[in-house]
């Protein structure tokens, strides 16, 4: 009787990059590679990869046939999109004239100093990304933002700050049960 050797891994075992690229490529012919399906693919792509690096605006770029710079460019503009890693919680912060007028600067000034961070980055330990945005659009709840996607209106750096120690907290906690 004789035994068969132990493999490592099958030789059709996908990488962890490799199979996001397959969900992403599902999403593509979804569209049927139509050029303004862009950003639904690049939405599928964040979605996936949790943010677009140059390697998959690339890899867009040469699915759809458009120019980079056009899917850069559309990467960019809109706010939801991400070039950079995030955080574990993301806080988008609304810096349009209502809410601006009403204390935006003073909320992301607050979230700034508590977590010792600048707007458009992510802390130290990763927990946090910090987002000012134009405009998003909801000046009857001035000044609002979205934290996790959740929005939250008529804020004040004090409701804030709590909100965002609250999910940090309960991250944590959700973390160190599972330990």
């Amino acid at each position: 009787m004789t035994k068969t050797p132990p493999t490592a891994s099958a030789p059709d075992e996908k990488s962890p990059h490799e199979l996001k690229l397959q969900l992403l490529d599902k999403s593509l012919k979804k569209s049927q590679y139509q050029q303004d399906a862009l950003i639904e693919v690049l939405h599928a792509a964040q979605e996936t990869f949790g943010h677009l690096d140059e390697e998959i605006l690339d890899y867009v770029s040469i699915q759809l046939k458009l120019p980079p710079s056009w899917v850069y460019g559309v990467a960019t503009f809109y706010n939801f999109f991400s070039l950079d890693p995030q955080g574990d919680h993301v806080c988008v912060v609304c810096m349009g004239t209502a809410c601006y007028v009403k204390g935006a600067g003073e909320i992301v000034a607050r979230i700034e100093q508590e977590f010792d961070m600048k707007a458009g980055a992510t802390t130290a330990d990763n927990s946090l990304t910090l987002i000012s945005a134009r405009c998003l659009g909801n000046c009857s709840l001035a000044p609002m933002l979205t934290l996790d996607g959740n929005v939250l209106g008529k804020q004040t750096p004090e409701s804030t700050l709590a909100a965002v120690k609250e999910k940090i907290s309960s991250t944590t906690a959700a973390g160190e049960e599972t330990l």
